[in-house]
């Protein structure tokens, strides 16, 4: 199931980024729902547990749902969702192994500069915003701490939660959609890859030899 549930990821990704792009709502319903179950099966072929990461993705498909419904009320039980992600993967990673300080420090100048930057335009999502935000960046400071890939893959989270968190704001500019999608599915891939090639504790599981974890691999809200 390892390598072609992850060349079925790559497929369903394209399909999901071509309807992005063409915003045809159809093929977004047929494909976003896809993204973490297909990263979720891989993972369980290659540890055969289900930790935080795998409650993760479980939560982020809910997310992925939520987010393809319009309105606030589902833009804000995405976000619950999505905040059940970022804990998940929180407590995963900082069970495996502390972040490096100088990644935290960095992450949290940048959650409160964002925030910052964003307060005066969110309205009644700045709270929501403020906490959710919070998480994410505690989550891809503590994805420093288990590798390369791990730490990119939070890095792309961030990065693509930014992006919505500009939209919410009113900022918006041609193709932030397509790059909302394309970061997120990027991070959960380099996540769950990242987290698949580390031993569990006690031993138990089964890293996959070809994907070290500190290897590359090549190369959400109407888009997320």
């Amino acid at each position: 199931m390892s390598r072609h549930g992850l060349r079925l990821f790559g497929v369903v990704a394209v399909v999901e980024l071509i309807g992005v792009a063409t915003d045809s709502t159809l093929t977004q319903w047929l494909a976003k729902p896809l993204l973490a179950p297909l990263l979720l099966a891989y993972l369980w072929s290659v540890r055969r547990r289900f930790d935080g990461v795998a409650v993760g993705l479980v939560a982020a498909t809910a997310g992925d749902v939520a987010l393809l419904l319009p309105g606030r009320t589902a833009f804000l039980a995405g976000m619950g969702c999505f905040l059940l992600t970022q804990l998940g993967f929180l407590t995963a990673f900082l069970r495996h192994r502390r972040p490096p300080v100088a990644a935290v420090l960095g992450y949290l100048l940048a959650w409160a500069a964002a925030n910052a930057l964003l307060w005066g335009a969110l309205g009644p999502l700045r709270l929501p915003v403020l906490g959710y935000s919070l998480a994410l960046s505690a989550m891809a400071a503590a994805a420093t701490g288990v590798s390369r890939r791990t730490g990119l893959g939070g890095a792309l989270f961030l990065g693509s939660d930014l992006l919505i968190g500009l939209g919410a704001a009113g900022v918006d500019f041609a193709g932030r959609g397509l790059l909302v999608m394309a970061s997120y599915a990027a991070a959960l891939l380099l996540i769950t890859t990242g987290w698949a090639g580390q031993r569990p504790p006690g031993g138990a599981g089964r890293p996959r030899p070809a994907d070290p974890p500190d290897g590359r691999v090549p190369d959400r809200m109407a888009a997320r």
